[in-house]
Formats: C-alpha cells, sequence, structure tokens
C-alpha cells in the first residue's frame, strides 16, 4: 500500500500528464460570467460549454492538445460552419461576443490545466476584452454587395458620350482596316469610361452606406459571370438600431437601373474583432 506522500505524487503526475495532453477549444469570448452548457453543437458533434471568469466567460468543447487537420477539404467545410453555428448560438444567448478564429486551442502546462490557463488569459486580458465588447454591444455585422450589369451600364454611356457616338457612326462609313483600329479605339474608351463610371459609382455609394453604419471593410469583389459584376464588396459594423435605415438606403441604390444588391446579416461581427 502506498503512503500519502507518494499517492499524492502520483495523483499530481497524473494530472500533469493529462493537462499536458488536453486542450480547449475555443469559440468565442462571451459578455457573461454564467457556466452554462450549449449542448452537442461543437465540432462532429463535441459538447459545448463555457469557462467563466467575473463577467466573461470562453465557449469551449474539449479536445486533445492538437490542431483540427484533414486532407478532405469538405471535412474541414464543415468544421468550419460548426464553428460559426456555435458562435451564433452563443451570440443569440449572450447578446455580445468576441468570435475567435476557426482552430484555436488552448492547451495545458506542466501543473496548470487547460481551464486555467484560460482563466489566467482571461484575467489578464480582462480590461482589453471588456473594452472590445463594450465596441460592439448592440451592434451587428452585415454584408452589402452591389452589381450592375456592364451591358446595360455600357450601352447608356454611348448613349451619352458624344466621342463614343461619332466613332460608332464612322465605323459603319469606313473601309474595313480604318473601322477595325476605329473599333480599337472605341473599345478602350468605353472601357475607360466604364472605369470612371464605376468609380464615381462606389464613391457615391460608400459615402451613402457610410452613413449608416459605425464601421465598413472593404473586401476583395467576387466574379459573377459575363452578365453581372460585382462594383463592391463590404462588411458592415451596424448599430441595431440603425440595420433598417442602411437597409432603406440600399434599397434606393437596388432600385437604379442596371443595379443590384444583396443585403445579408446581421450576424456576430466576425469581421471587426476576430482574433485570428
Amino acid at each position: 500500500m502506498l503512503d500519502d506522500n507518494k499517492q499524492e505524487v502520483l495523483v499530481a503526475n497524473q494530472i500533469k500528464a493529462e493537462s499536458k495532453g488536453e486542450g480547449r477549444y475555443l469559440y468565442c469570448v462571451a459578455d457573461s460570467g454564467e457556466r452554462a452548457d450549449l449542448g452537442k453543437i461543437g465540432l462532429d458533434g463535441k459538447e459545448v460549454y463555457t469557462i467563466p471568469f467575473v463577467d466573461l466567460c470562453v465557449v469551449v468543447h474539449n479536445c486533445a492538445a492538437e490542431p483540427y487537420r484533414s486532407d478532405d477539404n469538405e471535412v474541414v467545410k464543415r468544421w468550419i460552419m460548426d464553428h460559426e453555428r456555435v458562435v451564433e448560438a452563443a451570440w443569440e444567448k449572450f447578446g455580445t461576443v468576441l468570435p475567435l478564429g476557426f482552430d484555436t486551442i488552448v492547451k495545458g502546462e506542466e501543473d496548470i490545466s487547460p481551464d486555467e490557463n484560460i482563466r489566467k488569459w482571461l484575467e489578464g486580458d480582462h480590461a482589453n476584452l471588456k473594452e472590445r465588447i463594450d465596441k460592439i454591444r448592440g451592434k451587428a455585422e452585415y454584408g452589402v454587395q452591389i452589381f450592375w450589369d456592364p451591358k446595360l451600364i455600357g450601352d447608356e454611356i454611348a448613349k451619352r458620350n458624344e466621342e463614343i457616338k461619332n466613332l460608332n457612326q464612322d465605323i459603319k462609313t469606313k473601309p474595313k482596316g480604318i473601322a477595325y483600329m476605329l473599333k480599337q479605339k472605341l473599345e478602350n474608351l468605353l472601357k475607360k469610361e466604364m472605369e470612371k463610371k464605376a468609380d464615381l459609382c462606389f464613391k457615391d455609394f460608400y459615402a451613402r452606406i457610410k452613413k449608416c453604419v459605425e464601421k465598413v471593410r472593404v473586401e476583395k469583389t467576387k466574379k459573377i459571370d459575363e452578365k453581372t459584376q460585382m462594383l463592391m464588396n463590404l462588411s458592415c459594423l451596424v448599430d441595431k438600431e440603425k440595420s433598417k435605415e442602411l437597409g432603406e438606403e440600399l434599397e434606393k441604390i437596388d432600385k437604379r437601373e442596371g443595379f443590384a444588391v444583396r443585403f445579408t446579416g446581421p450576424w456576430p461581427p466576425y469581421s471587426f474583432v476576430a482574433f485570428g
């Protein structure tokens, strides 16, 4: 039979080994000191719960102290979607969250458990985290994408631009060789006028959107097809009370001939507070 001292050493070594092998997968920091169970909604159906400290908590599930990796892109996509669903569930429950990036894992160190490491982080960074929470309380993220029909817009420019109208007339009456060169000139001129139009529209729409939101991030535009081009792609941080005002402004743009708007959200403010 082991004496008390040896038993204490064995227990301590077991805790040490378990702490180093265990991890906690982090989804977000929430504006609550509540210890809560959110159910089996995590990656691969993991049980999700909170680790509280004073008036904040971290939403986590238990995992191995190693990254989530897979050669199957579909598996990775599913994990990312699961991650976002948990963040949104926490957002619905607690009201304000700071999303963490996919695959953020805290592990134990020596005699410190993963939970203790998380609490140490919350304690050491408490003031900063509270400040960030305060800045986004009552706000949500919305996506704004504005598209235009390049053929319709180009035709409208061609009707109004005198130089383009004259070139079109000349192309019809000149010999083939000269007409070919004039056609190239016409295409270059139309391209230049389209770029000017796009720049003017972007500045106009951006100014109208900016007055309705707290913050704006300009995202990379995406290729749609030959008939539709994305003119602008924005992530907007919006006070919930101003979301209707933003929607009304976007509706005015959507009614303009040749333009279309996609307005999505609300979501947790991923683009404005994510840690990684």
